[in-house]
């Protein structure tokens, strides 16, 4: 069971304010006398705080009986403050937009409050890593050490236009209506899902049959399989999320750029993209690793695409994640 940190009237970076802002956590482990042995882990895109837990146990990466590990709700995912669960006036296609900062600000305020006064590590696959990079330059003197897994830290280009592709699916469905919508749109909601599938994991993956691996008997089963999860999500909560995706850059103007903002980066920092990642590529990564002050490059090894650093996913992936927090956390 999760746990909600009342915000109150929230401000956010692009003027409005959500009026009675919710943050939804959980928490494994115990907060030390120090204060300093927080792993934060913020959540991903149709994620939650319990789309970590393949990480988290007795003999795992993360112990809870050594860290407090805080695992965090995004505003949108439906659990945190979103369209789908907000104050009236802010509810459906009403809500404002939200960004990347807005949740690490929020993130902030929860950890105060918890008594931390330091985090070890924070870590996050895809959306995570974009809440990584926010954290460690916005915050830099109470973050250790970063380990973003398939992320980045500002939406590239060619990233924005994936993202364009799977909103246009799924709001050109006529009963998407603007965001409202008084009874889901299945269909955009369905085909949002498969196009996502073909950007999700890799060209080997499918060619080579690896799909079998995670249980899918072909093609069509994976289509399937992604299409009828998404059916069941809120449109207005997929696309205030996605958004934020779209306009996440740690290099705003008062930071003076994007590379004077990697470059005053002071924790620890493995960058590990995916190698076989088709929106997240190892180039994009490779040049914010560059701009890092001692930032180290490891790819993560695998042929299944961007789906490689989800939690749990494989033994082989999730063995080198481990490798890299382990040594992020014991440095």
């Amino acid at each position: 069971m999760h746990q909600e940190f009342a915000l109150g009237r929230f401000g956010l970076v692009s003027g409005p304010d959500l009026p009675d802002a919710k943050l939804a956590y959980k928490t494994y482990g115990e907060l030390n006398e120090a204060r300093d042995n927080c792993v934060l882990l913020p959540s991903y895109y149709t994620g939650t705080h319990a789309s970590y837990e393949p990480w988290i146990g007795p003999g795992r990466i993360l112990d809870p009986e050594r860290w407090f590990i805080v695992a965090v709700n995004m505003f949108g995912n439906g659990l945190s403050t979103s369209p789908s669960y907000a104050s009236p006036g802010t509810r459906g296609a009403a809500f404002p937009d939200v960004d990347i900062a807005d949740n690490v600000i929020a993130q902030h305020r929860l950890l105060t409050a918890l008594g931390v006064r330091h985090i070890r590590m924070v870590a996050g696959w895809s959306m995570g890593a974009l809440q990584a990079y926010e954290w460690a330059v916005r915050f830099p003197e109470m973050v250790s050490a970063i380990l973003p897994v398939a992320g980045a830290a500002r939406c590239s280009p060619h990233n924005f236009v994936f993202l364009e592709g799977v909103r246009a699916a799924l709001t050109t469905d006529q009963a998407y209506d603007g965001g409202r919508y008084s009874s889901p749109p299945v269909s955009g909601l369905r085909a949002f899902g498969t196009v996502y599938a073909g950007w999700a994991y890799s060209q080997e993956f499918f060619r080579n049959g690896t799909y079998r691996e995670l249980g899918y008997s072909d093609v069509g089963h994976v289509l399937d399989d992604w299409a009828d999860d998404h059916e069941h999500m809120d449109a207005n909560n997929l696309l205030t999320v996605l958004g934020a995706w779209q306009r996440a850059d740690v290099g705003s103007p008062a930071r003076g750029g994007f590379e004077a903002a990697l470059g005053r980066i002071r924790a620890r920092c493995i960058v590990m993209p995916s190698t076989s990642d088709l929106y997240f590529p190892e180039a994009d990564s490779r040049i914010e690793a560059d701009l890092i002050p001692g930032a180290e490059f490891r790819p993560l090894q695998s042929n299944l695409g961007h789906i490689a650093g989800r939690p749990g996913i494989r033994g082989a992936e999730t063995d080198q994640i481990g490798d890299a927090m382990r040594q992020l956390l014991d440095g």
